[in-house]
Order: structure tokens, then sequence, then C-alpha cells
């Protein structure tokens, strides 16, 4: 074992950093971001480890099975380093401590992740920017690539830097606070609201349907928008949902069928 009074420095965590945008390599379905995780510690294991038995006992802990949402995965990842510094330098934690630490943060941190961030903040960027794009901006698709590169690197850096300063400070916060479950709660209610309202002004449907009386003639689905606005948008957005949701239908199979049924109603005049 080498450098055993030394500290993590900040160009040690960058080099932490870098390495952590690969937590989904090597995804595998036993163990799953073992393989991206260890590859995040490598310059710990670089700086405090020299014989190939030492490397390798580290290896071993870190290639146990880990899977979180990939994005706050950097705050496991900074946690561990800070655990990883404390079992060399101060010598006052033992090596399961560190493994328990990463257990007890990937079920939390999974949920906050797919709900704040991939449930809520990523619609609510790719709703802005879809209207943009539909209205002929290229205003678009470069603002959903600007907030979202962001919000990734902003996260992930969070998770580095305050991960590593806290230590298991930071888990023992987390879980007297509560704060995962009330953000978690807050941003699913977020993206419910978010996601209705979108279903309104991004889905594009409407049926030619009319009936005909003597001289007359009735707008079936004009006559049923003007008593519920968007009605057809909001239903067909509910049955993709329920259909993905309940019935475990293929997102692909259904974005496929549709577009055919679109492609049939329009070249029959049914839309």
């Amino acid at each position: 074992m080498k450098n055993t009074d030394q500290r993590l420095t900040r160009q040690d965590l960058w080099a932490i950093y870098r390495n952590q945008f690969f937590i989904r390599s090597c995804l595998n379905y036993e163990r799953f971001q073992n393989v991206g995780f260890t590859h995040a510690m490598s310059p710990i294991i670089d700086k405090y480890y020299e014989t190939p038995e030492e490397k390798q006992e580290i290896m071993d802990r870190h290639m146990q099975l880990f899977l979180t949402q990939p994005m706050v995965a950097s705050i496991p990842i900074g946690v561990a380093a800070a655990l990883e510094e404390r079992l060399v330098v101060d010598k006052d934690i033992d090596a399961d401590a560190i493994n328990a630490t990463k257990a007890a943060l990937m079920g939390p941190l999974a949920a906050l992740g797919d709900s704040l961030l991939n449930g809520t903040a990523r619609p609510i960027v790719a709703g802005i920017a879809c209207t943009l794009a539909l209205n002929g901006s290229l205003l678009g698709p470069l603002l959903f690539l600007v907030l979202m590169a962001a919000m990734t690197l902003g996260v992930r850096y969070f998770g580095i830097f305050v991960g590593y300063e806290k230590g298991a400070d930071l888990v023992t916060d987390m879980q007297e606070s509560g704060i995962i479950g009330r953000i978690t709660e807050l941003a699913s209610v977020a993206a419910y609201v978010i996601i209705g309202g979108f279903a309104c002004t991004v889905v594009g449907f409407h049926l030619n349907l009319a009936y005909t009386s003597g001289d007359s003639t009735i707008d079936i689905i004009g006559t049923i928008n003007s008593m519920l606005p968007q009605f057809l948008p909001v239903t067909l957005t509910l049955l993709c949902a329920w259909l993905i949701g309940k019935k475990k239908v293929s997102s692909i199979l259904l974005m496929a069928v549709i577009m055919i049924l679109g492609i049939v109603c329009t070249y029959i005049g049914l839309m």
C-alpha cells in the first residue's frame, strides 16, 4: 500500500468525475453497473494501492451488485470515495461499511432520479423543446441539448464533490430529513400535471366525422370539443398509457401501429 497519509485532491476527484460518466459501461444482468462503479474508483485504486493483490481486493469489493439511476449514481460514488479515503488514511471504518453504505443509497436514489430527473425534468424540457420545434424554431433542439447537458453535468458534479465532502454523513442526513421521499412524491405529482398539459398542446389528433341531415351538417368532433376541449388527444394519450402500463404493450410497437393507422386514415380521408 502506498500514499496512506495523503488525502484525495481535487485532481483526484476530477478524475473520478470523468470516470463516473462510464457508469453503464459493460452493463450486465448479473451485477448491473458494477464495472462502471469500479472504473470510477480507479483513481483511488491507483493512488492508495500498489500490489496486484491489494488492487484486486478493492476491485472485488466494488464489483458487487450496484444499480441506481445513472445520473445520481455519482452520489454513492462520491460517498464511496470519501469512505475509501477514511479506510486507508484514518483507519476508523472497515471495508464492509463501504458496501453497506452503497446498498443503502441505491434504492432511494433510484426512486429520486427516476421521478425527479427522468419523470419530471426531462419531460418538461422535452415538451418546451418540442413546442418550439413544431413552430419551426431551431431553438427547440438547442434548448433541449443545453438544458439536459447542464442538468447532467450539474447533478454528477454535486454527487462527486458534495458526496465526497459529506461522506457517510450525507446518508444519515438524507434518511433523517426524509427529503428523498418528499421530493419523489412532489416530482411524481408535478410530472402527471405537466404530461397532462402536454397531451393537450403537443398531441395532434383530429377525425373528420360529420353527420348530415338534409341541408345541415354537424361536425361531430367539433361538437365534442366544444364540450370537452382536446377530447381526442387526451383520449389517445390515456389509451397509450393504459396499453403500456396495464397491457404491457411495447412502446415501439405502439408507435408503429399509430403511424400506420395515421397513414391509412389520412389516405381514406378520415383524418
